[in-house]
């Protein structure tokens, strides 16, 4: 994976888990908050980090925008401040603004002002969890645009030492099997002849409701 730098705004519990992770996959994080607090916290994790308010045109000017790959806002608690940072990195010439919304009529607004992409941890993590915890089956979920997710499921017993293309269901439910994970490892080379085995997991793709049908959820 090529290394990229990120500018990270907002270092609250939710930018804090960002940075962790970009750091973890070796990518270059400019940390920036207001708070001294906030940013000494996430020090072990940032190549940088700098104290100050990312309304301020002139500070974050300073910052060099146009030199991230990625910039984004994470800030929670101030909806206005979010607004403002994102329409000023949008104007400082920024390749890619991606913000948090808190509430569902910030996306839109988020989006008109500056934002190319909009998380919505909220809803996101609602959507996963009713979904998760409905269904003994599922393992995970992650939703897509338009009506298209990917679920982990728990592959079923009748389908055990019988391969993908003898289940053929890509052609009978429109549903593509990603990847296999076995002994806690995933296995993304899946071919026609991949033999499936209860016991493990599989990664799959395709209409949400077709998904549901096709495993009975």
């Amino acid at each position: 994976m090529k290394e990229k730098s990120i500018l990270l705004i907002g270092l609250g519990r939710f930018g804090r888990h960002i940075a962790i992770k970009l750091h973890e996959m070796g990518h270059q994080v400019m940390a920036v908050d207001r708070s001294e607090a906030r940013i000494n916290a996430v020090l072990p994790y940032a190549t940088n980090a700098q104290i100050g308010d990312s309304t301020d045109a002139e500070f974050v000017s300073s910052l060099g925008i146009p030199n991230y790959d990625a910039c984004i806002v994470a800030i929670g608690d101030d909806f206005q401040s979010s607004l403002e940072t994102a329409s000023l990195l949008s104007e400082l010439g920024a390749r890619k603004v991606i913000a948090r919304a808190s509430k569902g009529q910030q996306e839109k607004f988020l989006l008109r002002n500056g934002a190319d992409e909009v998380v919505y941890p909220e809803k996101q993590l609602a959507a996963w969890t009713a979904i998760r915890c409905t269904s003994d089956h599922i393992l995970d979920y992650i939703d897509l645009d338009g009506d298209y997710s990917i679920f982990e499921l728990d592959i079923p017993a009748e389908w055990s030492g019988r391969t993908v293309v003898e289940l053929d269901i890509r052609r009978r439910h429109g549903i593509n099997i990603l990847g296999i994970r076995e002994n806690g490892k995933m296995n993304m080379s899946v071919t026609p002849d991949t033999v499936l085995r209860s016991g493990n997991s599989m990664l799959v793709l395709g209409h949400e409701r077709a998904v549901r049908k096709c495993f009975r959820i």
